[in-house]
């Protein structure tokens, strides 16, 4: 068998806390296996995109000239973005049904509002949008991208 000899403290001295020993490897540990689970889940939603995001994502998807660059169903932080273009911190997000009750948007307006914290603009269409007026989404994409590019240039 083998024993220790208790570690003798002196007069004031504390117990080490739970969370001290842990140190800073475990917090390390904890924020990588969230941004883990959150890039697989991200990746499971590319393969599974609805309707209206693969409908967009076939005209986001081109890229050359001054086309901006669009990725799809991106991680930042712990929220997952329907589209992101990162040049100019644009998100863009399809709203289906899902989104119509009041805590539904209310979840979107506390994420827009974190978003907009971290410099990322915001913009929604409703799904029924993206089936009838594509051209008219891709428009207000590209002009929003155009006035957020000619706004960080000055």
């Amino acid at each position: 068998m083998f024993f220790t000899t208790p570690v003798k403290r002196r007069e004031g001295d504390r117990a080490p806390s739970a969370a001290k020993s842990v140190g800073w490897r475990g917090r390390a540990a904890g924020t990588a296996l969230r941004r883990t689970l959150i890039t697989n889940r991200a990746r499971a939603m590319r393969k599974a995109m609805t309707e209206p995001e693969v409908i967009l994502w076939s005209r986001l998807r081109g890229r050359g000239g001054e086309r901006p660059t669009f990725r799809r169903q991106h991680p930042f932080g712990s929220i997952i973005l329907d589209f992101y273009c990162p040049a100019v911190k644009l998100a863009v997000e399809i709203d289906g049904a899902t989104h119509w009750d009041d805590e539904a948007q209310d979840r979107d307006a506390a994420r827009d509002r974190w978003l907009a914290g971290q410099g990322v603009q915001v913009v929604r269409f409703p799904a029924s949008r993206v089936y009838r007026d594509i051209d008219g989404v891709m428009d207000e994409v590209l002009l929003t991208v155009a006035a957020l590019r000619r706004d960080r240039s000055v």
